[in-house]
C-alpha cells in the first residue's frame, strides 16, 4: 500500500546524491527547536548545519575566565586576567559601582542575512514538500476511484519527484548577485568582503565570525590587524563585544570632547573601555571630572590621557585620591582642577606612597619646608611621577655642579618645577653654556629669573639676542634676561623697535642656518 502514496518517492531520489541529502531533510525536520536536543551546557561555539544555524549560549558565569590554556602568537602564555602595561596602578578595591560586564555580552546573536535566507529557503521547502505530499496523496487516491492506470499514475509521480528535487536545489543554491536589488547587492558584497578581510584574523585568533561587525566597525577608527591582535592579547574579551553597544560607548566618549583620531591609542592602551557600559560607568567618570572644577572642553583631553581612569570606583578609589590631596598634601581646592588638567594620572596613582616618599627626599637634601614642596606639586604634579635616583637627584646635582647653593636650588625649583621634566643634555646644559659663553651672564641671574631654563634656546633665547645684536642694540655687559620673557611683540616694541614681521623673518633665517650647520655635522 506505501507503493502507493508519493510522498515516498523522495527517499529514492536522495540516494542518488548522497547521504548528506537526507541528513539535510533530518536536520530540517528538527531545526524548528534546536535546543531541545542539546545540553545547555556542553556546548560554547555555535552549531552549524548545511541548513541552518543556531548558537548555544555558554554558560560560564565569570567571562574574564575564557580559554585560559591560549597562547600569544608568539607563544607566550596569555593571562585571562587584565593587564595594564601601562603602569596606571591596579585598583585594590572591589569595584563595585563599575559594571563592566555588559549584559550584552550574553544576549542571542541576532542570525546574519546569509544564514537567514537559507533557514527561510529550507522551511520554504519542508512547507512544499508537506503540501505536495497532501495533493499527492489525495491525487492517488482519486486516480485508482477513477480507473486511472498505474503507468500513468508513476509517470506523473516521476515528474512530481523532478519538480520537489529541482525545488529542493533551487532553494538551497546561493542566490544570483544580479537578481537582487540594489540594496540585496551591496549587503552581499559588504558581508563577502568583511569574512575576507578578517579570515586570516580570524585562523590566527580563533575568533568567530559573529564578531566580524565589531572590527568591521573598530576599523573605521583606523585600526588595523597588528593592532586587533595587541588588544586580543592584551585582554580578549575586548573583541567579544556587540558592535550596537561597542558603538554606543564610544560615541559616548566623542560626545564629552573625545577626539576621533585618539580613540585607536586609547583603544590600544586600555581595550576594556569597549566593556563600560555608558550607564553604571562612563556618565559617573565623566560627572566626577566635572566635579573637580574641569571645564568641559577639557573632559576629553583627560580622558584620552589616562583611558584608565574607567576602571576605577569612583567611590573606593577616585574620591579618596581626591580628598588626599586635598587634606594631607595640602593642595588647595580651587586649584585641584588644574592639577588634574596638568597631570591626569595623579588621579589613578598610589599617591599616598609617592606623596611621602618624594617629600621625605625634598626635605632632606635641600632643606625644603612642606609649603615649598606643596607649591612644586600645585605648579607640576608631573613631580609625584618622576623617580628620585633617575630623575630629581640627577638635575638638583646639576644645578650644584654650576655654583648654585641649596637655597638658591630650591628657589628656582620653588617658582619652576619644571626643571625636574628638562633633559640634561639636550636642555640644560646647552642653556647655561649659551648663558655663560654668549649672553655674558652668571649663574646667580637664574634666581631671579628662572624662566630661562624653560624658554626656548633656538626659538626665542638665541633669535632674540641675535636680532638685538644686529640691530646694534644689545646693552653693554651682561645680556638682560628679561628680554626673553615678554611676548614676541612686547619683545619688538619695548626692546627692539622694529616690526614684528621683520623680526619673525629673521628668526626664519636664523633657524635655517642652524639647521644647516646640524645637518652638515650629522
Amino acid at each position: 500500500v506505501s507503493s502507493l502514496y508519493p510522498f515516498n518517492s523522495i527517499l529514492p531520489s536522495c540516494s542518488s546524491h548522497s547521504s548528506s541529502c537526507f541528513l539535510s531533510l533530518y536536520t530540517s525536520h528538527f531545526n524548528g527547536d534546536p535546543l531541545s536536543s542539546c545540553n545547555n551546557n556542553a556546548i560554547n561555539k555555535p552549531r552549524r548545519s548545511s541548513t541552518s544555524k543556531f548558537f548555544v549560549l555558554s554558560s560560564h558565569s565569570n567571562p574574564k575566565i575564557l580559554k585560559p590554556n591560549r597562547r600569544s602568537r608568539y607563544g607566550q602564555s596569555l593571562s585571562p586576567y587584565d593587564s595594564d602595561d601601562n603602569g596606571d596602578g591596579v585598583d585594590e578595591e572591589d569595584d563595585s559601582d563599575d559594571d563592566w560586564l555588559s549584559d550584552d555580552e550574553f544576549a542571542e546573536m541576532e542570525e546574519s542575512d546569509a544564514d537567514s535566507q537559507r533557514f527561510k529557503s529550507q522551511k520554504a521547502f519542508n512547507t512544499s514538500q508537506g503540501s505536495h505530499r497532501h495533493s499527492e496523496k489525495g491525487w492517488g487516491i482519486r486516480s485508482l476511484e477513477s480507473g486511472q492506470s498505474l503507468k500513468t499514475m508513476e509517470g506523473r509521480n516521476s515528474l512530481e519527484k523532478r519538480n520537489i528535487r529541482n525545488f529542493y536545489h533551487a532553494s538551497n543554491k546561493p542566490k544570483n548577485v544580479g537578481s537582487l536589488g540594489a540594496d540585496g547587492r551591496e549587503k552581499l558584497e559588504a558581508g563577502s568582503s568583511t569574512k575576507n578581510r578578517f579570515r586570516r584574523l580570524s585562523e590566527e585568533l580563533d575568533l568567530d565570525e559573529k564578531w566580524f561587525p565589531l572590527l568591521d566597525y573598530l576599523s573605521t577608527f583606523g585600526l588595523k590587524e597588528s593592532h586587533f591582535i595587541k588588544m586580543y592579547e592584551r585582554h580578549m574579551p575586548s573583541l567579544q563585544i556587540n558592535v550596537g553597544s561597542a558603538q554606543e560607548r564610544l560615541e559616548f566618549l566623542l560626545s564629552v570632547g573625545v577626539k576621533h583620531k585618539d580613540i585607536k591609542k586609547m583603544l590600544l592602551r586600555q581595550p576594556q573601555i569597549l566593556e563600560y557600559t555608558v550607564e553604571n560607568n562612563l556618565k559617573s567618570h565623566v560627572a566626577f571630572l566635572v566635579s573637580l572644577g574641569i571645564p568641559d572642553s577639557r573632559i576629553g583631553q583627560i580622558i584620552t590621557a589616562t583611558p584608565s581612569l574607567f576602571s576605577y570606583s569612583v567611590e573606593n578609589s577616585l574620591k579618596p585620591t581626591v580628598r588626599y590631596l586635598l587634606e594631607e598634601v595640602g593642595i588647595k581646592k580651587n586649584y585641584l582642577g588644574k592639577v588634574v588638567q596638568l597631570s591626569p594620572q595623579i588621579l589613578v596613582q598610589r599617591i599616598d606612597s609617592s606623596w611621602n616618599t618624594r617629600l621625605s627626599f625634598l626635605t632632606k637634601e635641600l632643606g625644603a619646608p612642606r609649603d615649598s614642596i606643596v607649591k612644586m606639586v600645585t605648579k607640576h604634579p608631573q613631580l609625584l611621577h618622576y623617580s628620585i635616583e633617575d630623575g630629581l637627584l640627577p638635575r638638583i646635582n646639576f644645578l650644584r655642579s654650576i655654583g648654585m647653593r641649596n637655597s638658591d636650588i630650591l628657589k628656582v625649583l620653588t617658582s619652576l618645577a619644571q626643571v625636574f621634566s628638562l633633559s640634561l643634555e639636550g636642555n640644560l646644559k646647552p642653556k647655561y653654556m649659551y648663558l655663560i659663553n654668549e649672553l655674558r651672564n652668571e649663574v646667580q641671574s637664574l634666581t631671579k629669573y628662572p624662566t630661562y631654563l624653560s624658554l626656548s634656546l633656538d626659538q626665542r633665547i638665541r633669535p632674540r639676542h641675535r636680532f638685538l645684536v644686529a640691530l646694534k642694540k644689545a646693552p653693554k655687559g651682561p645680556f638682560p634676561l628679561s628680554s626673553f620673557v615678554p611676548t614676541d611683540e612686547c619683545f619688538c616694541q619695548q626692546w627692539a623697535g622694529t616690526s614684528l614681521d621683520k623680526y619673525l623673518a629673521f628668526r626664519q633665517r636664523l633657524l635655517l642656518k642652524e639647521f644647516a650647520k646640524k645637518y652638515e655635522r650629522q
